[in-house]
């Protein structure tokens, strides 16, 4: 589920680019599924690397997602039809991985959900387990032999 909608799109973008960079078939208007397929491959992206954080799907609102997801899904339709995608995408995209890298890494909090809860501990970490028989014979049984 995509954090930004094709208005959160219009905001960045005039109309008239929003329809370059999805018309297509030259009908002369925004093709929403396009749109919504840059916005949901944006917000795959953002799910990737703050799923390790957070609990997935968000229940909460994050406006810095609205952001992230719009520059990725504005990146996208660049991408999609030119191998020029214009600098200020490129650097609001580069940004963009930057601060997911930072929320994947712990070092900034989306201030959404607490993280998921590590799982249950079964008591084994890794190092060598060893299991001490109860004695049968007692120093006493031996020392008759």
């Amino acid at each position: 589920m995509a954090y930004a909608t094709q208005a959160d799109l219009l905001k960045a973008l005039p109309e008239l680019e929003l329809i370059r960079l999805t018309d297509d078939d030259g009908a002369g208007s925004i093709d929403t599924d396009k749109v919504a397929e840059a916005l949901d491959s944006a917000a795959d992206e953002i799910n990737v690397w703050i799923g390790g954080r957070v609990k997935l799907p968000l229940t909460a609102t994050v406006p810095v997602l609205l952001n992230l997801n719009r520059d990725l899904a504005v990146y996208n339709l660049y991408s999609r039809v030119s191998t020029e995608v214009p600098e200020t995408w490129r650097e609001r995209r580069k940004d963009a991985l930057k601060l997911l890298e930072k929320i994947n890494d712990g070092k900034v909090s989306l201030g959404a959900q607490p993280p998921p809860a590590p799982p249950a501990s079964t008591g084994y970490d890794g190092g060598i387990q060893t299991q001490v028989r109860t004695q049968i014979f007692s120093e006493t049984e031996l020392d008759k032999f």
